[in-house]
C-alpha cells in the first residue's frame, strides 16, 4: 500500500511535471534526470543505525509499517525515477502500475528471503545493470528526434 500510494504521488508529480515544461525543454531535462537516476543508482544504499523509538499507535502494526515505509521511500531513487517515467510517458496508471509491480518485484522475494538473498544477490552487479538502463532511456532522449 505504501509503495502504491508512494509511486501514485510520484507519477502525479512527474504528469504535472510533463504538462508544465515546453516539450524541448522537458526532453533535455528528462534526459538529464535519467543520466542522474543512473549516477545515482550506482550509489548503495545505506541504512541508518539509529533504532526507532516504539510507536503506539491506533493504526497497528499494518498501519504504522505502511506509514513508516511511505516516509522512508520519500525523495528515494525509485520514487524520483517513477516522476521521471511519468513526465516521460503520458500514461499515469500505467506508470504507476509498472513502478509498483517492479518495486514489489524486487523487495518481496528479499522480504521473504531475507539474508540468504542479500549474501547470494550480486548488488554491485544489479546496481550497475539498473544504472545502464537509465543511462540508456537518458541518451535515447537526447538521440531522438
Amino acid at each position: 500500500m505504501a509503495t502504491l500510494a508512494n509511486h501514485t504521488l510520484a507519477a502525479a508529480l512527474g504528469g504535472w511535471i510533463r504538462n508544465v515544461f515546453d516539450p524541448v525543454l522537458l526532453r533535455w531535462l528528462l534526459a538529464a534526470s535519467f543520466l542522474g537516476v543512473a549516477a545515482w543508482t550506482l550509489v548503495p544504499d545505506r541504512l541508518a543505525d539509529e533504532s526507532a523509538p516504539p510507536v503506539a499507535s491506533a493504526l497497528g502494526v499494518f498501519g504504522v509499517t505502511v506509514v513508516a515505509f511511505f516516509l522512508a521511500e520519500m525523495g528515494d531513487k525509485t520514487q524520483v525515477a517513477t516522476a521521471v517515467l511519468a513526465a516521460r510517458f503520458d500514461s499515469l496508471v500505467t506508470v504507476v502500475a509498472g513502478t509498483t509491480v517492479g518495486m514489489l518485484v524486487a523487495d518481496v522475494p528479499a522480504v521473504f528471503a531475507g539474508h540468504l538473498a542479500a549474501v547470494r544477490i550480486p548488488l554491485r552487479a544489479v546496481r550497475i545493470v539498473a544504472a545502464l538502463l537509465f543511462a540508456g532511456m537518458g541518451i535515447a532522449l537526447l538521440v531522438a528526434d
